[in-house]
């Protein structure tokens, strides 16, 4: 499968984005999907995650309550609204799919998912 990341930009502290994940090649369903983030110089951080068989999500602490993953399986896309950001949510946000589905806190593991999307660029401006 090949994943397409877009919807990223310039926002304000408080505002709203709405990133996209688009799968070709084999449909989204077929995957369970998730949401990463990495800004410079740290470590690739998971932001949320939603299983294929039941759509259960799972989200970072640090996201909770102000982001949400769905599943649009018509249009074949995950994507990921954000909602109250801050300066501290500016990464660079990667989608990624896995074939195995795992107990739901093991996808906070990057490792846990074997396709990823490119990435998209998310700026917050204080």
């Amino acid at each position: 499968v090949q994943l397409q990341a877009s919807g990223g930009g310039l926002v304000q502290a408080g505002g709203s984005l709405r990133l996209s994940c688009a799968a070709s090649g084999r449909t989204s369903s077929s995957y369970d999907m998730g949401w990463f983030r990495q800004a410079p110089g740290k470590e690739r951080l998971f932001v949320a995650a939603i299983r294929r068989s039941d759509s259960h999500t799972w989200y970072a602490r640090s996201v909770k309550g102000r982001f949400t993953i769905s599943r649009d399986s018509a249009r074949n896309t995950v994507t990921l609204q954000m909602n109250s950001l801050t300066p501290e949510d500016s990464a660079v946000y990667y989608c990624a799919a896995t074939s195995t589905t795992w107990a739901m806190s093991l996808y906070e593991n990057p490792g846990s998912f074997n396709y990823w999307g490119q990435g998209t660029q998310v700026t917050v401006s204080s």
